[in-house]
């Protein structure tokens, strides 16, 4: 199983100096969308471990990266590529979408 890692102010610089691409999944824990595609992110972190960096990103608790970001609605998933910005989906969707999004930006 892939290392999925909580995205927090204290390690957010090391995800922008990644050397793989790094895929962001802005969350809260009451939002029922997230909870739909949450499953769905960690199933892809598992199929592309070593292709791509998974990190998670709780908008109520990190506030901050999230306007930093422009988060407005949850869940958002953005894709960093050397600290820039290469993808960006907001709203649940099917693994299949998800993942083709997920494959034209790597």
């Amino acid at each position: 199983m892939a290392a999925i890692i909580e995205a927090t102010p204290q390690n957010f610089g090391s995800l922008l100096s990644s050397d793989v691409p790094v895929l962001i999944d802005f969350w809260a824990p009451w939002c029922g969308p997230c909870r739909t595609l949450s499953p769905i992110v960690d199933e892809l972190a598992d199929e592309l471990d070593g292709k791509l960096v998974v990190a998670k990103c709780n908008v109520d608790e990190n506030q901050d990266i999230a306007m930093k970001y422009g988060v407005m609605s949850i869940p958002t998933l953005v894709m960093l590529k050397g600290g820039q910005e290469a993808m960006r989906t907001v709203g649940a969707m099917p693994k299949a979408r998800l993942a083709a999004e997920i494959e034209k930006a790597l």
